[in-house]
């Protein structure tokens, strides 16, 4: 092989050789970047039965809305805890009626039943799955972490509404029932192992 070929050779590897390390960099930053995308595109679109968050403002034009059009949506509420995570966790009331557009509240109980302190973050979701664009919680629990001291019982409430808007949704029609799920899991800076 003579010194010209040799040296197009290695031109040609290391040209290559930046490309793949490239393509690898950009791997890696789109592996990075895609879990606060995705999470992004659920809390957007409601895709998977994710919830919106709405401020204030908003909840007091879906209430003016809501009031003018009458209808009412049946909301089941759920609740369930971690393997791991020895919380009594429940709904104080399974159901209830709700005018859309209008802000209402749910109370959810929760008790350690451990005997050390233990950091719990819930996880929610709606179903039907398309209804998570239309469920707009104001205030909830689930926004921050829960730590609760060995045999605390607390009261949690989410504040919420049903926006109107689901009145224009084809996709929506015949929905009676909107089921607002929580599961409690151990925050992962939790230090402290439940006891048996």
């Amino acid at each position: 092989m003579t010194a010209v070929a040799a040296t197009s050779l290695e031109q040609k590897n290391l040209k290559t050789g930046i490309y793949a390390f490239m393509g690898a960099l950009a791997m890696l930053g789109l592996g990075y970047a895609a879990v606060p995308l995705y999470d992004l595109f659920c809390r957007v679109t409601g895709f998977g039965g994710t919830t919106q968050v709405a401020s204030e403002s908003e909840a007091a034009n879906a209430e003016r809305i809501g009031l003018a059009a009458g209808k009412t949506m049946s909301i089941r509420f759920d609740a369930s805890t971690a393997r791991d995570v020895p919380w009594t966790f429940r709904p104080t009331q399974p159901t209830d009626t709700v005018q859309i557009g209008v802000r209402d509240m749910a109370i959810y109980t929760t008790k350690n039943n451990s005997n050390v302190p233990i950091t719990g973050t819930a996880t929610f979701n709606v179903e039907p799955e398309h209804a998570g664009a239309y469920f707009n919680k104001i205030q909830c629990f689930c926004f921050t972490e829960q730590t609760l001291q060995p045999g605390q019982e607390v009261s949690m409430p989410v504040l919420y509404f049903v926006d109107p808007a689901m009145l224009e949704d084809e996709a929506m029609e015949g929905v009676e029932q909107i089921t607002l799920s929580y599961t409690f899991h151990k925050s992962l800076n939790t230090n402290s192992e439940p006891s048996s």
